[in-house]
């Protein structure tokens, strides 16, 4: 191999090295509820959700941390996490009949968490 050609691979491996690597937070989602999908549609996904669909529902019951706020598109935003970060290792989508979508900032607020599993 020449000196040139040695040259530039030594000088494209330095401009990969100084290219910043990602963060695995930088690929982290998380699947809530669209804003723009009426109630009676988020209301059927999230009793799927809760109920057939195997999501773990009990921190939206009254008196536990992701009750309030008290909406249908709030619950089912935490049942949808659930339910996907739950399952997408397996195939589950962040779908729910197109009344969900992923996110990449944390939905969690005040003592609601929202899980996320890489």
């Amino acid at each position: 191999m020449s000196t040139k050609a040695q040259l530039i691979i030594l000088v494209s491996l330095l401009l990969l090295m100084r290219i910043p690597k990602r963060s695995e937070a930088e690929f982290e989602q998380w699947c809530v509820a669209d804003e723009q999908t009426p109630d009676d549609e988020l209301q059927a996904a999230l009793d799927w959700a809760c109920g057939k669909g195997g999501a773990n529902c009990s921190k939206i019951q009254v008196n536990q941390p992701c009750y309030l706020p008290n909406t249908v598109k709030d619950h089912a935003s935490y049942a949808f996490n659930n339910y996907y970060q739950k399952f997408k290792h397996k195939g589950a989508s962040c779908y729910f009949n197109g009344g969900a979508m992923t996110i990449e900032l944390d939905p969690s607020h005040s003592g609601c968490h929202f899980d996320f599993l890489p």
